[in-house]
This record gives C-alpha cells, structure tokens and sequence, in this order.
C-alpha cells in the first residue's frame, strides 16, 4: 500500500476485514484512534448523522484512479491541515474542510 510505503501507519480494509460493515469501519477507526480515508460518501452522512467521535476523515472525490497521483493529493492536504476532528473532501483542484 503506497500510503504504508510512504511511511504511515496504515490499515487497509480489505487486509483487515473484507466484509467489513461501515459501522464496524467506523468502530475500529473511533476505537484505534486512527482518520479514515474513504471514496464512499456515505461514510460522510454517517459520521455526520451518528456524530461519532472519529479522530477524522479523509473523502477522496478524484478523477483519477492513478495511484500515485491519488497519494500525491493526499500527502499534500496532509501536510496543509491538521486532520484531527474534521471531515476533508479532496478533489483535484481543491479540498474542503468540514469540522465534526
């Protein structure tokens, strides 16, 4: 996983649990203290409509499915913001910030 490679502690889902519930996706990063990176955008309505303390969340809404482009947009928000309590939506040209 490119994030892993770039040095991050991460955990990909499907390594973890492959038929994993959004609620059990949920728990585990409210659990592990740990900010979710998603392509769902349901995951924004829950965590918004069930106001889960999550560490944070990441909604990758790109275009391109090129890897290493996708990594490039996130570890540059990452470097921008601090992720902690918020949702981010990261598109090619911009990103938003929503708090919890």
């Amino acid at each position: 996983m490119l994030l892993t490679e770039a040095g991050y502690d991460a955990t990909f889902v499907g390594d973890w649990k492959k038929s994993a519930s959004d609620e059990e996706i949920l728990g585990k990063a409210e659990s592990e203290g740990m900010i979710l990176i998603t392509e769902d955008k349901e995951f924004g309505e829950l965590i918004f409509r069930s106001r889960r303390p999550l560490n944070g969340a990441i909604l990758m809404r790109t275009a391109t499915t090129n890897p290493h482009e996708r990594l490039r947009l996130l570890l540059r928000v990452m470097r921008l913001t601090d992720l902690k309590g918020k949702l981010i939506v990261i598109s090619e040209k911009a990103f938003r910030i929503r708090r919890f």
